[in-house]
């Protein structure tokens, strides 16, 4: 495959990653292929020559969300900002991760082993990128010593199940409340 091959089939990849996120959100995960192609402006066959099943489909997305919030800690501890401003921006998109994450719940209880070892990516790299910027707000006596990464992942999990009369906004509200708990006395 050329590099220009290569570099447009990484980009519908990406497209179809966004999108399928996109729409595992409004619709869940049995939602047509169809839509996931439309969203990403792809045909249908370019998401089966990426994704032969669903079950493919719905563990890159798990995958690459995880990704991208270890990646966010990274660049975050690497910003010239508080380290308790990087905890709460990284716990913001974490949020949003889980929003998606609670769309895709079905299929990621499902048996099929396209979908093993998903949530054991929660604790090999989300926990750890959250346990290096808690760290870095402790050591900056900005964040209570006491809050460990996973109690406070955890935590945050449980604000991330919306319903009726509770959407996005509510939980996000909820989070900024747990985290102005989780810092230390001025």
């Amino acid at each position: 495959m050329t590099g220009a091959r290569l570099a447009g089939a990484q980009r519908s990849r990406e497209a179809l990653l966004s999108a399928a996120a996109a729409v595992f959100v409004e619709s869940g995960v049995q939602a047509p292929v169809r839509t996931v192609a439309e969203r990403a402006r792809v045909g249908v066959g370019t998401v089966y020559r990426h994704f032969p099943t669903r079950a493919d489909l719905v563990s890159a997305v798990y995958r690459h969300q995880v990704t991208e919030c270890v990646d966010l800690a990274e660049r975050l501890r690497a910003q010239p900002v508080r380290p308790v401003e990087a905890l709460e921006l990284w716990v913001a998109a974490f949020l949003d991760f889980l929003v998606t994450k609670h769309g895709l719940s079905d299929a990621l209880r499902s048996e099929d082993p396209a979908l093993a070892n998903l949530h054991a990516l929660i604790l090999d790299e989300l926990v750890p990128a959250c346990d290096a910027l808690l760290r870095a707000g402790q050591d900056a006596g900005e964040v209570d010593p006491d809050v460990a990464a996973l109690t406070l992942l955890r935590a945050v999990g449980n604000l991330a199940v919306l319903g009726p009369g509770y959407g996005r906004a509510e939980a996000r509200a909820m989070t900024v409340r747990l985290l102005a708990g989780c810092r230390t006395s001025p």
